[in-house]
């Protein structure tokens, strides 16, 4: 009989939080999983109903391409951050807690500007006329080369967008690391490069995973960059889903790379989450 009234007391205060996200839960169904499943129709029913939207994708080398080069562009974002990233997270682990924040202000200072503004900066930077070309003649580049709309200034604009999320991803993991483990390598006579190959580097190795795997979806799905600092040549997805929607008005084929897209990104997190765990993409 008292677990009979327990269990009638605590229904109504089990169902709380529920209740909290109940509004949340409503405004991702109204503006997120409604306009999704719009999508997903139109890429088996625009223009007729059938697979042939996907299968178009399959069989058409240029849609093949475009993949395959934004699968590469990301990779190659993702390790540029990585490889950019890595030293200035390890100097924030190592630096006293005011430098560090110091240096954290620094990184996230390009989340004060505006994207599109971000976007802009390097088009002048990278421009004919701007102080890149200017300094590269200054050298004795005669001619200097041609920067922009080439994947070189893309990638430049979305590794500089994008390693705010690498850095602190490795910065959440290095600060954790234990010092005494490293003074215990030291200890037992191993060189600070043997120290750092050996101890540090595989400690860190969760937040290089976690970073890498941020950058690279986010950089999957880049649109304004690529479209307006990247080469026509070598488009993103993204770019070519615009170019089908704008100007061809084919919203058929535009929602089944859509969907193909989102499809990719969720097998890269059933991989992260089946390898690491989703709640661990933070640190």
């Amino acid at each position: 009989m008292l677990s009979v009234l327990n269990r009638g007391t605590a229904a109504p205060g089990a169902l709380k939080p529920w209740l909290l996200l109940l509004p949340l839960v409503l405004f991702l169904c109204a503006f997120f999983l409604v306009p999704l499943g719009q999508v997903a129709l139109m890429s088996v029913t625009e223009p007729e109903f059938g697979l042939g939207n996907y299968a178009h994708l399959t069989s058409d080398g240029l849609y093949l391409q475009v993949f395959l080069n934004t699968f590469l562009t990301a990779l190659g974002v993702a390790l540029c951050c990585l490889l950019l990233g890595y030293p200035l997270a390890y100097l924030m682990a190592q630096s006293s807690p005011r430098v560090a924040a110091l240096l954290m202000l620094l990184v996230t200072m390009s989340f004060w500007t505006s994207f599109l503004v971000r976007t802009y900066a390097w088009m002048v930077l990278l421009g004919n006329n701007g102080p890149v070309t200017a300094f590269l003649a200054f050298l004795g580049w005669d001619p200097p080369p041609h920067l922009l709309f080439t994947r070189l200034s893309s990638t430049l604009a979305m590794v500089h967008i994008l390693i705010p999320y690498m850095v602190m991803s490795l910065y959440s993991v290095m600060k954790r690391i234990d010092p005494a483990l490293l003074r215990a390598a030291e200890s037992l006579g191993a060189r600070p490069w043997s120290v750092f190959r050996q101890v540090y580097l595989p400690l860190s190795a969760p937040g290089m995973v976690n970073g890498a795997t941020l950058v690279f979806m986010i950089c999957l799905g880049f649109y304004v960059t690529p479209v307006l600092l990247g080469s026509p040549q070598e488009q993103m997805v993204a770019g070519l889903i615009g170019t089908q929607i704008e100007e061809f008005l084919d919203f058929g084929q535009a929602s089944a790379m859509a969907m193909v897209l989102l499809a990719s990104t969720l097998i890269v997190l059933t991989v992260y989450h089946r390898r690491f765990g989703l709640d661990r993409l933070w640190g």
